[in-house]
């Protein structure tokens, strides 16, 4: 009897790991904005409403992002040099990023002769199609990258103000430094207060 156990105890103990690792990629799929650390050892400065920030001289630099749109054109971070830039990770089957793309919108179009320039990065979406009609639906103002597996948040050092979940906001300081970020949707008081610091800076 004790042989015909030990296999199930293997699977068991197989099946465990592989379980916790679904679970954790659930959990951090589609966040509910409650995830606020910069990770590592850092200086940034976490508000009361979870936006955390870096002074001016303890940013780093942003990590250079290059390339497609959602309708195969070239993207280049390095073409908004000199804007403050605001970077969003969503993802067209997150209902958060649903919720935030009206505010991403009216901010953008508030801002957009102050020199700020939005850029989305898509994630996760096994096709552009369902990207596209995202952005359709709700007239989404600026470009996206495509980034289906997730290798263009890679690109974020350790340590740094990390698109670590979907969705999450980072924006970029005129010199191309990593400034603010908030993990979670973000309302277009929040946004303000993630952008105008920035352009009141000289």
């Amino acid at each position: 009897m004790s042989h015909g156990r030990a296999p199930r105890r293997r699977f068991t103990l197989l099946a465990a790991p592989l379980a916790a690792a679904a679970l954790a990629v659930t959990l951090t799929a589609c966040d509910s904005g409650n995830q606020t650390s910069g990770g590592g050892d850092t200086n940034f400065v976490t508000s009361n409403s979870g936006i955390a920030t870096a002074a001016k001289g303890e940013r780093v630099d942003a990590p250079p992002l290059e390339g497609e749109t959602l309708d195969g054109k070239k993207l280049d971070l390095a073409d908004y040099k000199g804007k403050i830039i605001v970077l969003n990770a969503w993802g067209s089957w997150c209902a958060p990023c649903r919720l935030e793309s009206k505010y991403f919108n009216k901010v953008a179009k508030e801002t957009e002769d102050q020199d700020v320039q939005f850029v989305g990065i898509n994630t996760r979406d096994n096709s552009r199609s369902n990207a596209i009609s995202f952005e359709e639906d709700h007239g989404v103002v600026y470009p996206s990258f495509y980034d289906r597996t997730g290798k263009l948040l890679l690109r974020f050092p350790k340590g740094t103000f990390k698109l670590q979940s979907i969705p999450s906001t980072v924006v970029i300081d005129r010199d191309g430094k990593l400034a603010a970020r908030y993990v979670g949707p973000l309302d277009d008081t929040q946004l303000h207060k993630m952008i105008d610091p920035l352009i009141a800076e000289k």
